[in-house]
């Protein structure tokens, strides 16, 4: 058993790498850990930027949610943005979709109405 961690050892040090001194292996690893983490990226992003429009934090959250599955990342960028609109104060969901009309996009429109209805009107 000792042999065969000594073997395995041995054999690890002579695997290539790269600049940084890493194995094949664990390029794959930092490569897989990086893109789950980008995962969850867009929906939080999101969600943040929807409360900056006026939303409240559960409503955003589960808007994102169901968002991040129908619309693109360009879209869904577009949305984030509506953030940036937002004032010190809470917003209604009207001032909250007019900007969303604002941006002329009737795909987004759609998910976000169908978004609010379910997860802010309980529908």
């Amino acid at each position: 058993m000792f042999r065969d961690k000594l073997v395995r050892a041995e054999e690890a040090d002579s695997l290539p790498r790269n600049k940084f001194g890493m194995t094949g292996m664990k390029q794959t690893s930092l490569v897989v850990l990086l893109a789950l983490a980008s995962c969850a990226g867009p929906e939080s992003q999101l969600a943040t930027g929807l409360q900056r429009a006026g939303l409240s934090k559960a409503t955003a959250a589960c808007m994102a949610d169901r968002m991040v599955d129908r619309l693109s990342l360009g879209q869904l960028l577009k949305l984030r943005s509506l953030g940036s609109l937002g004032e010190d104060r809470p917003g209604s969901a009207t001032e909250f979709m007019r900007k969303v009309r604002a941006l002329r996009d009737p795909e987004i429109l759609s998910v976000t109405t169908s978004s609010l209805a379910v997860c802010g009107l309980g529908l």
